[in-house]
């Protein structure tokens, strides 16, 4: 993030995505990685109900940004191969500070409901959390109160933050998958496929246990399972993308070297 803002080589609309995808990973291992810290070391942590609700709060914050964020980037990566002559003249500054501004409008709306929707919710006991942080299953099985509203609002919150996304990724990707094949030399598809293999791979493993997890039933799934798959989005993925997407990158290599001289 830092070498984005000294750095005039990297302003381009892909490195100012990964400034803000940057930002989500921050917040979400502040967030999660101390909590689960303390309970590998110690066995258990005591949190506040309060507490409890904030951290799920930043974790929503930080997790819709980035689902969000990622179909902003395949349609960068999109536009980039598909329409390469005309790429500076849609990705435009103007375009992509009013992309991030209403992707963390809409995740601040989306935490601000379901910090509602949770307060409203009667807590009888035993105040026992069986998970490394405070998810949104865990809390609902504390409560007394009828749950089933808040679920399906949940639900089609998670369609609209979660699914919808998804779908433009696949769709970015269809085209982009389609217009690599029409390039006759194997160079220039290899060329077009590594500019967005970085940005395929973050996007394979945060969906995919993503999907899993919030998206169908949970009765099946043993709580071990459901810690792992937690684990792999929440810890795992923000430990891999500073990897994928800098630190075998050449652009950020170069302006780092330029910044040492």
């Amino acid at each position: 993030m830092v070498l984005y803002l000294v750095s005039k080589t990297l302003r381009s609309p892909m490195y100012f995505f990964i400034t803000q995808l940057s930002l989500c990973d921050l917040l979400m291992t502040t967030d999660i990685v101390p909590v689960l810290l303390h309970s590998v070391l110690y066995g258990r942590s005591t949190m506040t109900l309060m507490g409890c609700i904030i951290q799920y709060s930043v974790f929503v914050l930080s997790d819709c940004s980035e689902c969000l964020l990622l179909s902003v980037m395949s349609y960068d990566r999109y536009v980039a191969i598909c329409n390469p002559l005309r790429y500076l003249s849609i990705m435009t500054h103007n375009l992509c500070v009013t992309s991030v501004s209403v992707i963390w409008l809409v995740a601040f709306i989306v935490t601000l409901i379901n910090i509602i929707s949770i307060y409203s919710l009667h807590f009888c006991g035993p105040h026992i959390i069986d998970h490394f942080y405070c998810d949104y299953d865990p809390i609902l099985q504390l409560s007394c109160s009828d749950t089933s509203i808040i679920q399906k609002l949940n639900l089609i919150i998670g369609g609209f933050v979660v699914t919808g996304p998804f779908i433009i990724i696949v769709m970015s990707y269809m085209y982009i998958v389609i217009t690599v094949l029409k390039i006759p030399s194997n160079t220039g598809k290899y060329k077009a496929f590594s500019t967005c293999s970085s940005h395929l791979i973050v996007v394979s493993v945060f969906y995919g246990t993503l999907m899993i997890v919030y998206m169908f039933p949970t009765k099946g799934h043993s709580l071990i399972l459901s810690k792992i798959l937690s684990l792999m989005y929440t810890v795992l993925t923000p430990l891999l993308n500073p990897i994928i997407y800098t630190l075998r990158n050449k652009d950020i290599k170069n302006a780092l070297n330029r910044l040492k001289v």
